[in-house]
C-alpha cells in the first residue's frame, strides 16, 4: 500500500517526536503527551500504530514508541 504525500509527511512528523522523546523500545515507550503531539498528529497516530508492519508500535498500557 502506497502512501500519500500528506501520510507520508505526517508519519515523518510523527516519528520525529518519538525519537526526540527517547521512545525507541518498548522499555522506553512513552505517552502521547511525553511526545508532545499536536490534535492533528494524534489524529493520525492510530492509523499508523495500527498498521500491519508500521514503524509505530502501541503497548496495551497506551503507550508508544518506535
Amino acid at each position: 500500500m502506497a502512501m500519500s504525500g500528506v501520510q507520508y509527511k505526517m508519519k515523518q512528523r510523527i516519528v520525529r517526536k518519538f525519537k526526540k522523546a527517547g521512545a525507541i523500545s518498548m522499555e522506553k515507550a512513552v505517552t502521547i503527551e511525553e511526545a508532545k503531539l499536536d490534535e492533528q498528529e494524534q489524529y493520525w497516530l492510530d492509523y499508523f500504530a495500527g498498521s500491519f508492519l508500521g514503524q509505530i508500535k502501541k503497548t496495551k498500557q497506551h503507550l508508544y514508541y518506535i
